[in-house]
């Protein structure tokens, strides 16, 4: 290890095991300079937490001018971040704030996309706080992107590294912190608004789950986990309860007529498939996608104390560490008991029900 090396490692160490207020650095990585607080590291590279939310890896062997700033780490400003958005994406766009959002669209087009982001955001948290659950403050503005063309946000995705199959219609990433996503009805005024709704309601409610202490950036959730609670807000009944008071309203009707479909060659013992890897997400995608829905959409409608116990239990796990199968059946049997078989049946006939 060279003697600049074992410097850099020292210097971050000492950041690393801070736990109060968290240490600034600069560094400069191919002529651009970044600027955040390290999460983790190896001998080898670095996990920059940056100051617009983004994860940034460095490679130590590539590091340039590493040095502490004074002061603590801290978000960017809402307008130095909306600053540097609109350098990103030029005159073609504009970039709206919203109080906890700041969301790039076609120019013109505010109205159509901004306010909806935030009153996501703000029924997200009157369903937990509803629930007793205290949600974390905001450390970043939230950022969304809005491109007017499938093309436009494939050619951004594959920039970013991103693949996308053709249902692809946006995503969140956990590196950027950002929503992507673009127009279904290609800005067509007559277009019904729903074709973009359900992308919006999905993706907002990741970001806002993974910035609100619910989910953890740094150590995941079982993927049902993270799929199955966006997929329950999509229903109206969800995500605008005043307006869609019946139990009829909170159901994902979508989901619902696949698992349907799915029910009569559903392996018996799936649950505990489900619970402890994400191996069917990979098998079929419908299928697992369908199932994660309706297995959260049994919890929180009749175990809701218990299903948010267990959401708050798996994101205080300890960051970037892989969890294994063994890891998550404890974690849920710590929440739901450990008859997986009696549990089972009672999620079965509670769907079957409906």
């Amino acid at each position: 290890m060279t003697a600049r090396r074992f410097f850099l490692l020292s210097l971050l160490s000492a950041a690393l095991t801070a736990d109060a207020a968290q240490p600034n650095y600069q560094v400069t990585i191919d002529g651009r300079t970044l600027q955040g607080t390290p999460l983790q590291q190896s001998t080898s590279q670095l996990l920059l937490l940056a100051r617009d939310g983004s994860y940034q890896q460095v490679q130590l062997n590539e590091a340039e001018n590493l040095r502490r700033l004074p002061g603590t780490f801290r978000s960017y400003s809402q307008s130095e971040i909306r600053g540097r958005l609109l350098r990103e994406f030029g005159r073609n766009f504009d970039v709206s704030g919203t109080g906890n959002y700041l969301v790039v669209h076609p120019r013109g087009k505010r109205d159509q996309w901004a306010p909806r982001f935030e009153k996501l955001y703000r029924s997200f948290q009157v369903y937990f706080g509803a629930r007793g659950v205290q949600l974390k403050p905001l450390r970043f503005p939230l950022i969304a992107i809005v491109f007017p063309t499938r093309s436009d946000f494939l050619r951004y995705a594959q920039r970013q590294g991103v693949s996308t199959s053709r249902s692809t219609r946006g995503y969140y990433s956990h590196q950027s912190n950002r929503i992507i996503l673009y127009d279904v009805t290609a800005g067509r005024p007559s277009a019904p608004w729903h074709e973009n709704a359900s992308t919006i309601i999905h993706e907002t409610v990741h970001q806002v789950a993974f910035n609100t202490g619910l989910h953890s950036r740094s150590a995941a959730p079982p993927r049902w986990v993270s799929e199955g609670l966006a997929m329950m807000f999509e229903a109206p009944g969800v995500w605008d309860a005043r307006k869609h008071p019946r139990l009829t309203d909170r159901i994902n009707r979508q989901r619902m007529e696949v698992f349907e479909e799915y029910r009569s060659t559903r392996p018996k013992g799936q649950l505990a498939s489900l619970v402890t890897s994400d191996r069917v997400f990979h098998q079929n995608v419908l299928q697992a996608y369908s199932e994660a829905w309706a297995l959260t959409f049994f919890l929180a409608e009749t175990r809701p104390r218990q299903y948010t116990e267990y959401l708050l239990r798996t994101s205080q796990r300890k960051p970037f560490r892989a969890y294994s199968q063994q890891e998550r059946l404890r974690d849920f049997t710590a929440c739901f008991g450990d008859n997986l078989t009696l549990l089972e049946a009672h999620y079965l006939r509670f769907i079957d029900g409906l």
